[in-house]
């Protein structure tokens, strides 16, 4: 699973899997699942790795993306042949529960199905978060949405954990995981009032490839960072670095 590798490209993991990248912040912007093998495996990784980070002074944050919400309601389009062999050895499944499931799907669909196990662990992410003056989203934030974004985050995670109806994020084309309007546009305008109503300076979004790697908009105050990691697209590697002294993109070659 490429998006696996990418931590230890950038340095922030060793070569077993340990954070080592002290007091830095990373985001990973969504999509975990439907890009590829061994997804459980990644998700446990992602659980540790935000405890170890956290323990060394820094984050690791991983956000809900469209596709986290749609295993979460039993769309599976998207699953690839070992994606549906993921999850048949976690303990306690409802399998009884999904009986109408075809059997291949069974243990992938109690496990990520709200209250199960593995939606549990989604519950614990957000659709989108800030960090310093940056706001990060799977697709995108439109004006207008920051003053339900908080709503949407506890309905998201409710509903994960097993109480509650869906979020707005699930279905809504123009919400934080769907939108593509500053992917694939340049609407500067509503980029602006977007980050004015969050109070920030930027916004950092995947969900759209770049096929030429990270792009920008706006005078940097949109950064697309969806460069098709997967097998499927076989994009390049690379991540955006923020720091004081400005804003870089990171090239790796793959691991």
């Amino acid at each position: 699973h490429a998006l696996g590798k990418m931590p230890l490209a950038i340095e922030v993991v060793d070569a077993a899997g340990a954070w080592i990248g002290g007091a830095t912040w990373v985001v990973q912007v969504g999509d975990v699942l439907d890009r590829g093998d061994d997804e459980q495996a990644l998700l446990d990784w992602f659980e540790r790795l935000e405890g170890e980070a956290r323990a060394a002074g820094g984050r690791f944050v991983w956000l809900l993306g469209n596709h986290e919400l749609m295993n979460a309601a039993g769309d599976l389009r998207y699953v690839t042949a070992g994606g549906f062999r993921d999850f048949e050895d976690v303990p306690g499944l409802p399998l009884a529960r999904f009986a109408d499931v075809p059997t291949a799907a069974r243990a992938r669909v109690a496990a990520l199905a709200p209250g199960g196990p593995y939606a549990q662990v989604m519950a614990g992410q957000n659709l989108a978060v800030v960090v310093g003056d940056t706001v990060f989203v799977h697709g995108g934030i439109r004006p207008g949405y920051a003053a339900v974004l908080a709503d949407d985050i506890t309905r998201a995670r409710c509903w994960l954990a097993g109480h509650g109806p869906p979020p707005r994020a699930l279905t809504d084309d123009d919400g934080p995981v769907w939108d593509r309007s500053y992917a694939l546009g340049d609407d500067c305008a509503a980029l602006a009032q977007a980050l004015a109503e969050l109070g920030v300076a930027r916004m950092v979004v995947g969900h759209t490839t770049q096929a030429a790697g990270i792009t920008s908009a706006c005078a940097g105050q949109v950064w697309r960072v969806d460069v098709g990691l997967a097998r499927h697209y076989g994009g390049p590697h690379q991540a955006l670095e923020l720091t004081a002294a400005g804003t870089a993109v990171i090239a790796a070659a793959p691991p």
